[in-house]
């Protein structure tokens, strides 16, 4: 009696367990977890999808976790994660936030309070879409320290256009009037609004080639 009685109270101790993890095995999807001074075999990390839909983030070494054990039997536990830590408190102290921080320092945050979306730390974006990418603001800043590449058969713009300087290095059409304001426009190395000709003459004659 008093071994199922002392089998009992070990079971209903190990239902619910806190441990850290010690080892991650991501080929299979499996951690070893160190609770109280026992080390379990290697268990599943439960995750939010695990179906046609299905999501993956890994747990880290020494993150903080629950084990729930099927029965108080930890050979049958899984892995629930997480709880903040001393090693690894949490990333932000606001009541409404979203914010996931990286080990590499990067971070995603939602902020309600805001409606600000920040992304911060990173070092590349990819986007890839099959049909169409679609971003509609009042309006939209983009910095680049080097450059933009715009690399497409067409661009267009449907309305207005600035730009502090203009190259064009192939062929191009313009269409509709064409209003030039202040300093000079020149083709070819001749002033188009201010060049004169050589051999002007009234009437029907020829004027000669612009002088530059």
């Amino acid at each position: 009696m008093n071994t199922q009685l002392t089998e009992l109270l070990r079971r209903l101790r190990n239902l619910i367990r806190i441990g850290v993890i010690t080892q991650v095995d991501t080929t299979r999807g499996m951690c070893r977890v160190m609770t109280g001074n026992l080390e379990t075999d290697w268990l599943h990390w439960l995750t939010s999808r695990a179906g046609s839909s299905r999501t993956w983030w890994a747990p880290s070494i020494d993150e903080q976790v629950l084990l729930l054990s099927l029965g108080g039997d930890l050979t049958t536990a899984f892995i629930l994660p997480a709880i903040f830590s001393d090693e690894f408190p949490a990333p932000s102290a606001s009541p409404e936030a979203v914010c996931i921080a990286f080990p590499d320092g990067a971070v995603m945050e939602y902020e309600p309070q805001t409606s600000t979306l920040t992304v911060t730390g990173i070092k590349t974006a990819m986007i890839t879409a099959s049909a169409s990418v679609h971003v509609t603001a009042p309006e939209i800043t983009c910095v680049a320290g080097n450059q933009i590449t715009l690399d497409t058969p067409t661009v267009i713009c449907t309305h207005h256009l600035t730009t502090g300087s203009l190259e064009v290095r192939k062929n191009g059409t313009m269409r509709g009037n064409i209003v030039h304001v202040g300093g000079e426009f020149s083709s070819n190395g001749v002033v188009v609004d201010s060049h004169r000709h050589h051999g002007v003459r009234s009437g029907d004659s020829t004027s000669g080639v612009p002088i530059s």
